[in-house]
């Protein structure tokens, strides 16, 4: 018979689960319990503007460069701009792109309000802000209306695939399989497939996986915070959560919510880009103790992807 301390123990920590069963996700890939964000160097920059030179600059334009407000470039001469720590021209223009989609003040600042949403958990998948240095005076400042978006070129699915299977790699806790069938519901609810579930993960139309750091897809990881998850266009397939944060299934506190991750993410395998209504569920960014379902965007973006 166990000792009496490590019986109470047991005891109380079952008692626990009872209560709260969502806690079960906590950390379901990872030991991770206190992080700092890899974006928390942004807090050091702000006030900077055009002109100024700051370290960690350079680490600012790769972010949004990663998030599509930036180019990379094969010259030599460009991509040095994106190398070094020199608050130029390009890097303001990124800055007032980011600030007219996120509906901030445009200013080409890096302020504490452009700060605060850069760090911002969010999805790995770029947002398409289509506008030029033109568009930009003293007396307009351009409006991006509350809407869907699609990648470059609309790719979706065949509509002959009436049926979308999906799958998760061998080893994958059970209990994660519950909020992915939630949201492959409400997709299906709304788009012209149905989802099933197939334990072959190799044949699978959409492959869920768990994954850290660099994992081979070319868009790593960057540990707990900053990027939760990404997925890839039509017809790929892949969908990919970060395994160093904390899931649960539900709006725990402290913890991402499965159910909601696997929702925008499936957005973007069924080809919905990014919206900049802060009620869709395919806005880029999202807090920890937060559960979203389909807003009046999504669908309508789905919608209109597959109308044909």
């Amino acid at each position: 018979m166990a000792p009496k301390p490590l019986f109470n123990l047991i005891t109380c920590i079952l008692f626990l689960l009872i209560l709260n069963p969502c806690l079960l996700f906590s950390n379901a890939q990872s030991n991770v319990d206190h992080y700092r964000s890899p974006l928390a160097f942004l807090k050091t920059l702000i006030g900077t503007r055009e002109g100024h030179m700051a370290k960690n600059l350079s680490q600012l334009k790769k972010y949004l460069s990663l998030l599509g407000y930036m180019k990379m470039s094969n010259n030599s001469t460009k991509q040095a701009h994106l190398d070094n720590d020199l608050f130029d021209k390009n890097l303001e223009f990124a800055l007032k792109k980011f600030q007219v989609f996120y509906k901030l003040k445009v200013n080409g600042i890096l302020d504490e309000e452009t700060v605060q949403n850069l760090i911002q958990p969010r999805c790995g998948v770029s947002d398409f802000v289509n506008l030029t240095e033109s568009e930009f005076n003293k007396s307009s400042i351009p409006i991006i209306v509350n809407k869907y978006t699609f990648f470059p070129g609309q790719p979706k699915w065949p509509r002959i695939n009436k049926v979308l299977t999906y799958s998760f790699p061998p080893g994958t806790r059970d209990d994660v399989m519950e909020p992915i069938r939630n949201a492959t519901q409400q997709w299906a609810s709304v788009a012209p497939f149905k989802f099933t579930y197939i334990k072959d993960y190799d044949k699978a139309n959409i492959k869920i996986s768990f994954q850290r750091l660099d994992h081979g897809d070319g868009s790593p990881f960057d540990g707990p915070g900053g990027i939760l998850a990404h997925a890839f266009l039509p017809t790929d397939g892949r969908l990919h959560y970060d395994g160093d944060e904390k899931w649960a299934n539900g709006p725990v506190p402290g913890n991402f919510d499965l159910q909601t991750i696997g929702l925008h993410e499936l957005g973007h395998v069924l080809g919905l880009g990014h919206s900049n209504d802060g009620g869709a569920v395919m806005f880029p960014t999202i807090g920890s103790g937060v559960r979203k379902d389909l807003g009046k965007d999504d669908i309508d973006g789905m919608k209109a992807l597959y109308q044909n």
